[in-house]
C-alpha cells in the first residue's frame, strides 16, 4: 500500500482499519508486552511536551511544484491535524517569506493555547516587506528582536513556544545570539529555543549559555548524516531532535519512481540524489520500505516515520504536506510499531543501501554544519 493506492481505492477507511490492526498486533510478542514505548506525547529538552508526530507547514504557501495551495484548505488541514492529536506545528519566517507564519497563525487561532508553535529566524529578511537583504544571514541581536516582533504579529500570538536559529551566522558569536534569546525568554516572548543544521561545537557553546531544547536537522532513511555527531550530542546533553524532511521530500512514500522528473523551481531537481543516474539505484531503499509496509499493513511513508519514532523517545518528526489524506496518513504512523527483532532486521536491510548523490544543492548545503565565530 502506498499513497497512490490509498487514494485510488478510496482507502482512508481501509487504511484506518489497517492502523487499528497494526496497533492491536503490536501490543504483545509471544504473549509478552511489546517493548516499544508508547507513542502520543513526547518531551523535547527538559520540558517542552509535544505530539510524537508534528507537522511542517513550509509548503502551505507554495508547494514543491510551485503551485499555490488553497488557503482555506490549509486551515482545514491544520484544524484536522489538531483534531487527530497533533500539537506541534513548525514554520519559519523564510517560508513564503513570512506568509506561512500568517497561514499558521490563522489556522491555529481557535486552539492556540493547546498547541506548540515553532518558527525560525536567522535570515536577512525585512519583517515588514519580506524583502531579502545582503548578506543572506543575519543573527545580530537587534535583528533577532525585530524579527520576533514580526513573527508574533503574523502568528497572532504573544509567545513562540520554540524559536530556532534557522542557520548559524558565521559573523555572529553564538553567545550573542543566545544572549538575545535569553532576553526574549525573560520577556515571555520566547519559551524555548533551538538550532537548525548547526555545527556540533556551536551546540555545545549555546547549551553552556542556556539549555538548548531541540536541534532541527534533515534526517530520514534517505539522509542519515546526523547519526555521526548530532544525535549522540543530543543524547549526551538531553536535547530533543526534530527531523525535517523525515519522508525524504516525498521519496520515501513511494511517490517518486525512476521516470520522475521535477518541475522548474522544485528544489528536488537540484539535488543529485534525485538525478536520473542516481535515482534508479536509490529506489532500492523504497523497495525495502514497500516490503515492510506490506508486512505491517501500512504505507512506506508510515514505516519510514515509525523507524524514526522507534529510534529514540526524544525524536519528533515533522512531515510536511498540503494534502489532507497525506496528513492523516502521516499522523497515523504513530500507531505503527516495531518489535526489537524486526527493528534490527529492518535496520540491517536499509544500511545495506548506500545512497548516491548529495542531499541539497551545493550553495544550500554550505550553510549546514557551520560553526559560529568565537566570542571576544
Amino acid at each position: 500500500m502506498n499513497r497512490r493506492t490509498i487514494l485510488k481505492s478510496g482507502g482512508l477507511a481501509v487504511a484506518g482499519s489497517a492502523f487499528v490492526h497494526i496497533n492491536a498486533l503490536s501490543q504483545t510478542v509471544n504473549g509478552k508486552p511489546n517493548p516499544t514505548p508508547e507513542v502520543g506525547m513526547r518531551t523535547l529538552g527538559s520540558s517542552l511536551k509535544v505530539s510524537s508526530v508534528g507537522i511542517g507547514v513550509q509548503n502551505m504557501s507554495r508547494t514543491y511544484q510551485t503551485t499555490i495551495p488553497l488557503r482555506s484548505q490549509m486551515h482545514r488541514i491544520i484544524q484536522n491535524a489538531y483534531d487527530q492529536g497533533v500539537t506541534f506545528f513548525d514554520a519559519a519566517e523564510a517560508y513564503g517569506p513570512l506568509e506561512v507564519e500568517r497561514i499558521l497563525g490563522e489556522g491555529v487561532a481557535p486552539f492556540r493555547d493547546k498547541v506548540a508553535i515553532a518558527t525560525k529566524f536567522g535570515w536577512n529578511i525585512d519583517p515588514e516587506t519580506g524583502q531579502w537583504g545582503q548578506p543572506m544571514l543575519n543573527s545580530r541581536p537587534e535583528h533577532i528582536k525585530k524579527a520576533v516582533e514580526g513573527m508574533l504579529k503574523r502568528l497572532r500570538t504573544d509567545r513562540i513556544d520554540l524559536l530556532y536559529q534557522h542557520r548559524v551566522d558565521p559573523q555572529v558569536p553564538i553567545e550573542e545570539v543566545v544572549g538575545a534569546l535569553k532576553e526574549l525568554m525573560q520577556e515571555g516572548k520566547v519559551l524555548h529555543y533551538g538550532l537548525s543544521e548547526p555545527g556540533p561545537n556551536t551546540v555545545r557553546r549555546a547549551h553552556a549559555e542556556h539549555p538548548v531544547t531541540a536541534i532541527q536537522n534533515e534526517y530520514s532513511l534517505l539522509w542519515r548524516g546526523p547519526e555521526k555527531n548530532i544525535l549522540p550530542l543530543c543524547k549526551e546533553l538531553h536535547i530533543g531532535f526534530v527531523p525535517w524532511s523525515p519522508l525524504g521530500v516525498g521519496f520515501l512514500t513511494g511517490a517518486i519512481d525512476a521516470q520522475t522528473r521535477f518541475a522548474p523551481g522544485d528544489i528536488r531537481g537540484g539535488e543529485s540524489r534525485f538525478s536520473p543516474e542516481n535515482l534508479a539505484h536509490n529506489l532500492g531503499l523504497v523497495d525495502i520500505l514497500k516490503r515492510w509496509a506490506q508486512q505491517k499493513e501500512a504505507t512506506p511513508g508510515q514505516v519510514a516515520l515509525a523507524w524514526l519514532l522507534h529510534k529514540e523517545s526524544w525524536i519528533v518528526p515533522i512531515p510536511g504536506t498540503t494534502q489532507m489524506a497525506h496528513m492523516l496518513e502521516n499522523t497515523a504512523a504513530a500507531h505503527v510499531r516495531f518489535f526489537e527483532s524486526e527493528y534490527r532486521e529492518f535496520c540491517e536491510q536499509v544500511e545495506a543501501i548506500e545512497i548516491k548523490g548529495e542531499r541539497l544543492p551545493a550553495g544550500v548545503l554550505s550553510l549546514s554544519g557551520v560553526e559560529a565565530p568565537k566570542h571576544n
